[in-house]
């Protein structure tokens, strides 16, 4: 009997993750690694779609891991359905070397964190048990280049202007600028011009270039 016991309260502690990354050896990696560590259990799948069956299949697990550019995942839009699958239960992302903007929208939409895949596997287990447990994780690196694009774009842009800035990277018009900030289109044009201005360019396209030049978005 207490053996069972024991069992059963091993079982009660391991963590449940599922990573989805469409890189084989990458994911090869990741499970040699986490099958030896006793409290996780993963599971490994190579797409977003195969990612949300798993979810759906299998109840929720304690932590999904999911690469930010593999097939279905759309930018972070791919980490919304995650967590919607998950039933509220942590989703973080999976990366090498994302832009502060990416940072931000991963946090903003209420990401568990950022994994790289550039840095050592010996903190992985740690880095995935923080954010089980319903912590927030970015590694040092992010955290700094966080807060210098925070700080140089706070200097050199509005809030406005810095939001026009993100919806000109997605490739969005004056029009449709409007409409997401609730602006008229003469003003959307002020924003922009005053954006080019400030960076030095003549034009939308070369304000986006030196934008992710600076790590503006």
């Amino acid at each position: 009997m207490p053996k069972a016991e024991t069992m059963n309260e091993q079982q009660e502690n391991t963590l449940r993750v599922l990573i989805a990354d469409d890189h084989a050896m990458i994911l090869e990696m990741l499970e040699m690694y986490l099958t030896g560590v006793p409290d996780i259990e993963v599971e490994t799948v190579p797409d977003l779609p195969a990612a949300l069956e798993a979810i759906d299949r299998h109840g929720p697990f304690d932590l999904v891991l999911v690469d930010l550019d593999m097939p279905g995942m759309d930018g972070v839009a791919g980490l919304g359905k995650a967590l919607e699958h998950n039933g509220g239960k942590p989703v973080g992302i999976l990366t090498s070397n994302p832009p502060p903007r990416v940072v931000e929208e991963v946090m903003a939409l209420g990401g568990a964190g950022i994994v790289l895949k550039t840095t050592s596997l010996k903190n992985l287990a740690n880095e995935i048990r923080f954010m089980a447990g319903g912590g927030r994780y970015l590694p040092i690196e992010l955290v700094k280049t966080r807060q210098q694009a925070q700080e140089d774009q706070g200097a050199l842009l509005s809030r406005r202007e810095s939001e026009v800035l993100g919806l000109l990277a997605e490739g969005k018009l004056n029009r449709e600028i409007g409409v997401a900030l609730n602006l008229a289109e003469p003003t959307v044009k002020m924003h922009v011009k005053a954006v080019c201005k400030k960076l030095g360019v003549s034009n939308r396209t070369q304000a986006v270039i030196a934008a992710r030049d600076r790590k503006l978005i």
